[in-house]
């Protein structure tokens, strides 16, 4: 069966003809909405390729094939383009719409498995999204023939979004819910702790780890007078210390800093903190505005947000 689909897949690409072209220019141009219709499982893809339209820029509606004959018509205006699915492209809500829609001032497109259906010669452009047979062992249940359409639908989506130069900001606007929206919109200095834990570099060791300890970020920054970070302590520093040392009097945060701590800049998206913390195997970052330390942030931070 996967076999079968992934074949039919594969030979759409011999359909990507001047129609197809012509059809994404005409959805790139046109000064109304796409509306996609079908009836049956036709209906069920038309849902799932408007999804994809609104999701990458293209306002996409769906209207149901024989729903329109009953009052959704009136959701068409004059200047939109309507995409007609069907495998036939004779079914019987299909002959009675296809008339109603010639009426209205709308670009028809049928995306069809059928070229020479009443629907296809009817339409303004056509979609040939023709397979060998259908995925059932009867030849019946609409498989291979329904992936063909929402290949053919996404395939449309991609053309428009490259058309429209979609960028990874637009679909973070978009998608804003989720781990997916989280990943492209959320920033370092949405989830860093603004609570600093530091130490001046003559601190003695029991300061560094009180400070550490009352944070609870699992380090400390290290600065001078000025403000000036010089380094960082974390957890693992003070145990690499105590498998070290057996005297630890006298010990100060000068004794045991990292001089050349992580940062990450405050505007940095979240996923650079994460893909920075994966790469070096730590767990914390220094967050810096400029020159000035602006916070910490931790991985514990990534996880709750879903980022990681």
């Amino acid at each position: 069966m996967l076999l079968n689909e992934s074949r039919a897949i594969e030979n759409l690409t011999n359909f990507i003809d001047d129609n197809f072209e012509r059809c994404v220019q005409e959805i790139y141009s046109a000064k109304g909405r796409v509306v996609v219709t079908g009836v049956g499982k036709s209906a069920i893809i038309a849902n799932k390729i408007v999804a994809t339209f609104n999701s990458t820029g293209t306002p996409a509606l769906f209207m149901h094939a024989a729903d329109a004959i009953h009052g959704d018509l009136g959701m068409i205006q004059n200047d939109d383009i309507v995409i007609c699915i069907s495998k036939s492209g004779n079914t019987p809500e299909i002959k009675v719409l296809v008339p109603l829609l010639k009426r209205r001032r709308v670009k028809l497109v049928a995306l069809v498995s059928n070229t020479t259906s009443y629907l296809s010669e009817q339409a303004d452009l056509v979609l040939n999204a023709t397979i060998a047979e259908e995925a059932c062992p009867h030849n019946l249940a609409p498989t291979t023939s329904t992936t063909a359409h929402m290949a053919m639908g996404d395939a449309l989506a991609v053309c428009l979004l490259n058309l429209r130069g979609f960028s990874k900001t637009d679909f973070a606007e978009f998608h804003p819910g989720g781990s997916l929206g989280k990943q492209l919109y959320l920033r370092v200095s949405d989830l860093m702790s603004k609570s600093i834990p530091k130490v001046k570099k003559d601190a003695a060791l029991k300061d560094v780890i009180l400070e550490i300890s009352s944070r609870r970020l699992g380090a400390t920054a290290v600065v001078d007078d000025a403000e000036n970070v010089l380094g960082i302590i974390t957890d693992g520093d003070l145990r690499r210390m105590l498998e070290k040392r057996s005297n630890i009097e006298g010990i100060r945060a000068s004794d045991i800093m990292s001089v050349s701590p992580r940062k990450i800049e405050v505007n940095d998206y979240a996923t650079a903190a994460l893909q920075l913390m994966q790469e070096k195997s730590i767990t914390q970052l220094l967050v810096m505005d400029g020159q000035k330390l602006a916070g910490f942030v931790h991985l514990h931070d990534l996880l709750k947000e879903g980022i990681a």
